[in-house]
């Protein structure tokens, strides 16, 4: 009778052990996951433009994807850029310029200075404006339109 009665105390025992770990491997397992924020911006810049101001989200990466729509040969283009925005003290920055000549883009701003490209001449550019805003610019003779998104 004591055996039967230790037999099923130990298969109880084992059976809670096993509940036990499965709950904390479980719990472990469990991956939240968050939908990003993202802003979107279009643009349609005369010569010699500028959009307004863009603040980037702070302290954290943000993934700016921009395209120079305008149909006209060697304009449309496509290029991306991961920003760091560290406010009052500036931007960090890395991505792939437009085509044709895509090459890597990488740097720093406080201030002003360009960021990555949006069309193949290299004419319309996303910029620092400041240590804590960028904008777009058309430095092109003519009009230029497309759109930038953010994720953060």
């Amino acid at each position: 009778m004591r055996t039967k009665r230790s037999s099923r105390w130990r298969a109880m025992l084992l059976a809670t052990v096993v509940a036990i770990i499965t709950c904390l491997a479980v719990a472990n397992a469990t991956q939240t996951i968050t939908t990003p924020n993202a802003a979107f911006i279009s643009y349609n810049l005369a010569a010699g433009k500028d959009s307004a101001a863009i603040t980037p989200a702070a302290s954290r990466a943000v993934l700016i994807i921009g395209c120079c729509t305008t149909n006209a040969p060697g304009q449309m283009s496509v290029a991306q850029v991961t920003l760091l925005h560290l406010p009052g003290v500036g931007m960090l920055w890395v991505g792939l310029e437009a085509t044709p000549n895509a090459s890597i883009t990488q740097g720093g701003a406080s201030t002003s200075g360009p960021i990555v490209h949006l069309d193949s001449f290299h004419q319309v550019v996303i910029q620092a404006a400041s240590a804590d805003t960028i904008l777009i610019h058309n430095g092109s003779a003519g009009t230029r339109a497309g759109n930038v998104t953010l994720v953060w």
